[in-house]
């Protein structure tokens, strides 16, 4: 399964391409797609949609994992991103691949062990889970390759998926 991991901005949105079966994963690709600053946000937004509309078409994912939104303290920054996330959204629908959000404690979760984990543990970890030599830069498609493991280590689990479970009395 080839599961494309995205981090939402606007200004930069991280991507990582992982390719999994079982227990065993492997990074394909990773990098960003940016927006130039000072450009206004609607022009921002169609060039998100389009490099990510041409990303799917390069990368063929058979699902895409994406960071839920949340909310710091700065929300005139998690307005934009959640605009950015929306066509982010969009963009797979129209490509017609599937769709994944995840928490960030999701994700810290599945990658560390540890649902309150640092960043620099996660980080860590998505180096070594997928025995890459160095951290991936930027950070945004480090975070976006740990969403694609935090797909892969949760659907490729022998664990029952959620409806699977039948009580037995």
């Amino acid at each position: 399964m080839r599961i494309l991991g995205i981090d939402p901005g606007y200004a930069t949105i991280g991507f990582g391409l992982v390719e999994a079966e079982r227990a065993q994963m492997k990074m394909v690709t990773y990098g960003a797609i940016t927006t130039p600053a000072g450009l206004p946000l609607s022009k921002r937004l169609y060039q998100i949609g389009t490099d990510m509309e041409d990303l799917i078409s390069q990368l063929k994912p058979d699902v895409i994992s994406i960071e839920e939104l949340f909310f710091n303290t700065n929300i005139t920054t998690g307005i934009a991103v959640a605009h950015g996330r929306g066509v982010l959204l969009y963009s797979a629908e129209k490509c017609g691949i599937p769709l994944y959000e995840y928490t960030p404690g999701q994700v810290k979760l599945a990658v560390t062990g540890y649902g309150k984990a640092e960043k620099r543990q996660v980080m860590d970890m998505t180096k070594r889970l997928l025995q890459l030599k160095t951290v991936p830069r930027p950070d945004d498609a480090a975070d976006a390759l740990a969403l694609a493991l935090c797909h892969a280590r949760s659907f490729t689990s022998r664990l029952p998926k959620t409806g699977d479970v039948r009580e037995t009395i």
